[in-house]
């Protein structure tokens, strides 16, 4: 995951007013020009996991759409300059910093809140939280054995700004640490390799993720002003370019019936993470197992075409009706 905080002081200024519900439960088709649907990626596989899902449903709906790997602040950059359309990982308070000028210009518009429940913060392996390290105050204490780095994910990641933050300011006794950017695959490999023999580290951690269940973990308290309260609990949102959902009203009907939950996202990234699946086969498959979920996502949203879209949605993904 992907994940600027300082953070809920830093959005307070970011209002917004959440978008209504563009189109009634008569949706027309979208016209031509919305047929080729621009999604960002930006590598976490929270968001790879919904945005799998919703490539399945618009290829299902007669749709095309393109996934772009891109980082948090190229999203939002390209969205604002009308070269995306959809962005499913808008974490907040996380990403309070990166968007808020976009936000407050008006240049993007939040449709959709796609998940609560999240949370975003340091964490430890469990024995190295019952050895001490249960707290940001803590992290300095055990430098030596630390080696005094602390692991992030892609160079430029919202989360990762927030410990370099903590480091030139020396907030917690933290000045000396290196912050290590990697990717979110090499950032746990690294977990794997120091919970394999009991080494200490200091991580990056979220949920929803399968690191929850794959490594005993424990998220450090402490870091209310700097990830946000509640171990950086967060609230993922769906963004989209300025007067998407109304240039295209049937997507704009299916960003906003298109939820997510913890354990969906689970389910999705330990099929990739864990069973070596491809994105869109692991989004097929939860799909194929779950079909009741379509009725509510697919509700009063037809295919480019101007047909119900759920029976075709189905058909595309070899479901019995």
């Amino acid at each position: 995951m992907t994940r600027n905080l300082k953070a809920l002081g830093l959005i307070v200024g970011a209002t917004f007013t959440m978008l209504p519900a563009f189109v009634s439960n008569a949706a027309a088709a979208d016209p031509e020009s919305c047929k080729a649907v621009r999604l960002s990626d930006v590598g976490w596989t929270d968001i790879t996991s919904t945005t799998a899902v919703m490539t399945k449903l618009l290829d299902g709906m007669g749709y095309d759409p393109n996934v772009k790997i891109l980082s948090v602040p190229v999203t939002f950059a390209s969205l604002a300059d009308d070269n995306l359309d959809v962005f499913l990982g808008n974490w907040m308070p996380a990403q309070g910093e990166p968007i808020k000028q976009y936000i407050d210009a008006g240049t993007i518009e939040r449709v959709q809140t796609n998940l609560e429940g999240a949370k975003y913060t340091l964490a430890v392996p469990k024995y190295l939280y019952d050895q001490g390290l249960k707290d940001f105050g803590d992290i300095h204490k055990f430098a030596d054995q630390l080696g005094n780095k602390i692991y992030g994910i892609e160079p430029g990641n919202d989360g990762n700004s927030l410990v370099l933050g903590m480091i030139e300011k020396n907030e917690f006794n933290l000045k000396g640490f290196d912050l290590v950017a990697s990717s979110e695959q090499g950032m746990l490999s690294q977990v794997s390799r120091a919970t394999r023999s009991e080494k200490p580290i200091v991580f990056l951690g979220w949920a929803p993720h399968p690191m929850n269940s794959n490594y005993d973990i424990e998220y450090l308290t402490g870091g209310d002003d700097t990830f946000g309260p509640n171990y950086g609990g967060a609230t993922v949102y769906t963004v989209t370019r300025k007067g998407y959902s109304e240039e295209c009203p049937n997507i704009g009907k299916l960003l906003q019936n298109l939820t997510f939950d913890l354990e969906l996202e689970n389910q999705i990234m330990g099929k990739i993470l864990d069973d070596g699946k491809e994105p869109e086969e692991a989004a097929t498959e939860w799909l194929k197992a779950n079909p009741d979920r379509l009725t509510k996502w697919l509700d009063g949203v037809e295919t480019m075409d101007g047909k119900p879209a759920e029976p075709a949605v189905k058909e595309s993904l070899g479901i019995s009706s």
